[in-house]
């Protein structure tokens, strides 16, 4: 897989864009309407889980186009001024979001898909946050209808937010395919950055079998696989930490070579995974990284103590 930036720019993207208040620590209301996490409203809450992604793109037609090609999702757009934003759903339900900003000549950032972490108090996590290490790239700051969120960078650069939804978290479902269905910390340091996220959302971490010199944890929460740490490649000395998101598909392989129809590349061939399915990282025709999962219907995220 080719070297990538961390997301820190597409956070400043999203909220530049969302909130028209480039590189503030404190942001106003959205001037867009952005859909709850989940409708109708729940009273579930399962701290630790990722519970939504979101996509900065400077191409949003080319970016539904090819998701909706690759994944059968179809697109809500909202505008509101130079702001504009599109929903994305699967049979009826929303499966992320993804909105516009502009590449200006001359700059060299790429675009990313960007991880949302459930909590109950957004100003508590802040507060864990700093004493763990982290640093607060955006303030906690209130959504209308989404929540309360705030963006960290964690003590190895890796940028994550978090978000106390106002209409409850997902339930603990198996992911359809076209979902995401898994999320993968890529770091310099996984013990480290695993007590770091112990510290922020009482996971339980799992020392899993792994290539000599190569770290892989698991975390969980309420019995349930939520997120994987694994060693930054040795090959790659010079890739950020970074969170990787991944979407459930029936064929790996098949749905790597149709992202490449569709423009995309492929960044790392589809190899079988300890699971025994295939995985396989691939990114979208602006540049945005994100994994693909083959996942059986007999398998369960549930953990065995």
């Amino acid at each position: 897989m080719r070297s990538f930036r961390s997301s820190n720019f597409a956070w400043q993207a999203l909220l530049a864009a969302l909130f028209s208040f480039p590189g503030a620590a404190t942001v106003a209301a959205a001037p867009l309407q952005l859909p709850p996490i989940v409708e109708p409203a729940s009273v579930e809450r399962h701290v630790g889980k990722v519970i939504f992604v979101e996509l900065v793109t400077p191409d949003l037609g080319a970016a539904e186009k090819f998701y909706g090609g690759l994944f059968g999702w179809t697109f809500r757009d909202t505008q509101a001024g130079t702001i504009k934003y599109a929903e994305a759903l699967l049979d009826g339900h929303t499966v992320a979001g993804m909105v516009h900003r502009e590449v200006r000549a001359g700059e060299q950032r790429q675009p990313a898909w960007v991880t949302f972490i459930a909590v109950r108090d957004v100003d508590a996590a802040k507060t864990a946050a700093l004493k763990n290490g982290a640093k607060v790239l955006f303030e906690p700051h209130t959504i209308p209808q989404r929540g309360r969120e705030a963006i960290f960078a964690d003590p190895q650069g890796a940028t994550f937010a978090v978000l106390a939804s106002s209409s409850g978290d997902p339930p603990d479902e198996l992911a359809d395919p076209g979902e995401w269905i898994w999320s993968s910390l890529i770091t310099s340091d996984p013990d480290t950055d695993a007590a770091f996220y112990q510290a922020m959302f009482d996971y339980e971490v799992f020392d899993l079998p792994a290539d000599p010199g190569f770290r892989h944890l698991m975390l969980a929460t309420d019995n349930y696989a939520r997120a994987s740490l694994n060693s930054l490649p040795a090959s790659r000395p010079n890739m950020h930490p970074h969170w990787l998101n991944y979407v459930r598909v029936d064929d790996a392989v098949k749905t790597s070579a149709k992202a490449v129809a569709l423009g995309g590349r492929v960044l790392v061939e589809p190899r079988v995974d300890r699971h025994g399915g295939k995985v396989a990282l691939v990114a979208d025709p602006m540049g945005a990284p994100f994994g693909l999962l083959e996942w059986t219907d007999a398998q369960s995220k549930e953990v065995t103590k």
